[in-house]
């Protein structure tokens, strides 16, 4: 597998707006469903706002980028008029124009939640705007992808985005744990919100596996192709490090069921809430180096 600077570059902006996706619609769920005090706390903001900056500027890179490793010209050229136009052209770069479209209109689902706080998050007008862009942005990501080359396209579409709204509900909630609630170290925000999460988190996996095997199945299509393909190869890489998440993820859980009402009793005491804290964080980590491999699938051939 030859890993240009151009098809590096590529990635790296499919990365961004992968984890930018997570953090922002990920965090979104979080406040609407879980904790919509975090509408107004410092950190809840922090997550969701950077997932929105991350999530435009990883689209919008995207656009130039996709160009430059297509056609093979240099990253320099990536932003250059002729090469846009000739993106925009094209059915792939007309869906990239769109997803940038929908962050637009995301940073004015975010702007509502800034200005009016837990008031929107508690929202029925707010949560179906949220709702409706959130479905729209990871719609987008099945029209950009393998799924598109599959034998049976609307499956491998359609598992793509149970696979994908399983790691944003994931990932967007462990941000939202590890930068917003866990600080705070609140006794009645820590019992109310950390076993909602864990309920929410194991729903989050069986929607990442369902989804993930169908997709697998309908893109790489043979045991052997997973061994002889860039594609299956990566995607082992990814499978190994999803092992390593449940592993640790299973050390969250143990100590929301046995530690969890011990830290209650102590009021958030610092010393009994950090094992879960560095337990959230290296969760946190593996994730994101799933996204990375995910970022790096979208470029390797499926090989079928």
């Amino acid at each position: 597998m030859t890993v240009t600077v151009e098809r590096a570059a590529y990635a790296l902006a499919r990365g961004v707006d992968y984890f930018g996706g997570a953090l922002f619609l990920g965090g979104l769920v979080f406040i609407a469903l879980i904790w919509p005090a975090g509408a107004e706390s410092r950190g809840g903001r922090r997550v969701v706002v950077t997932g929105w900056v991350l999530g435009l500027l990883g689209t919008v890179a995207a656009i130039g980028l996709e160009g430059v490793w297509v056609t093979e010209r240099p990253v320099t050229d990536a932003f250059s008029l002729d090469l846009v136009n000739q993106v925009l052209d094209v059915r792939f770069g007309q869906v990239w124009f769109a997803r940038a479209l929908l962050w637009v209109l995301a940073g004015v689902v975010l702007a509502d939640l800034l200005r009016r706080g837990r008031t929107a998050a508690r929202s029925t007008a707010w949560r179906v705007g949220a709702g409706a862009v959130g479905l729209g942005l990871l719609r987008t990501n099945g029209l950009i992808g393998h799924a598109l080359d599959a034998p049976e396209p609307v499956w491998a579409q359609v598992a793509g985005l149970v696979h994908l709204t399983g790691v944003v509900l994931w990932l967007g909630g462990l941000a939202m744990l590890l930068v917003g609630v866990l600080p705070r170290r609140n006794p009645d925000e820590l019992g109310a919100v950390v076993p909602r999460y864990s309920r929410l988190a194991m729903v989050a996996v069986g929607l990442i596996v369902v989804g993930g095997l169908v997709l697998a199945w309908q893109v790489i299509g043979s045991v052997g192709a997973v061994l002889t393909s860039d594609h299956g190869r990566l995607l082992l890489v990814k499978l190994a490090i999803f092992a390593l998440v449940l592993v640790t993820a299973q050390a969250s859980k143990s100590w929301v069921s046995h530690r969890l009402d011990f830290a209650l009793v102590l009021r958030g005491d610092a010393t009994t809430v950090r094992p879960f804290v560095y337990s959230v964080a290296a969760e946190t980590t593996l994730v994101v180096l799933v996204l990375i491999a995910a970022s790096l699938l979208v470029t390797a051939s499926p090989g079928r």
